[in-house]
């Protein structure tokens, strides 16, 4: 059940930064829940992989790259889905970091919610 709730308010970030940002684009509801399932399939199973091929850069970058490899997945996550468009990678980190800000703040009314 919680990992319903956090696909479904991962989702209903998606469609709050597509409406906000003008170089991020969802077609619909279900695409944005689409997009939350493959974004979270994508920081599992990709994400790792490329965090330890890239370490030295990232090391020397001060975990700034991280930024570019967030940036990434959600390029990656673009070219997958149909009705998901990010116009370049400045839109996809831009995305990332409000979307991560986002994320945090919805998951923590989940975890007060929960506390009540």
């Amino acid at each position: 059940m919680k990992l319903i709730l956090r696909i479904l308010l991962s989702a209903l970030a998606v469609v709050i930064l597509a409406k906000i940002l003008p170089g991020v684009g969802v077609d619909s509801y279900g695409t944005a829940i689409i997009v939350a399932i493959v974004l979270s399939l994508l920081n599992f199973l990709v994400k790792p992989v490329l965090v330890i091929l890239t370490l030295p850069v990232t090391i020397i970058t001060f975990g700034l790259f991280l930024l570019i490899i967030n940036a990434i997945i959600i390029l990656l996550a673009d070219h997958f889905i149909a009705g998901f468009s990010v116009g370049s990678i400045w839109w996809a980190v831009l995305f990332s970091l409000l979307l991560s800000f986002l994320q945090s703040i919805l998951f923590s009314l989940l975890k007060e919610g929960k506390k009540s």
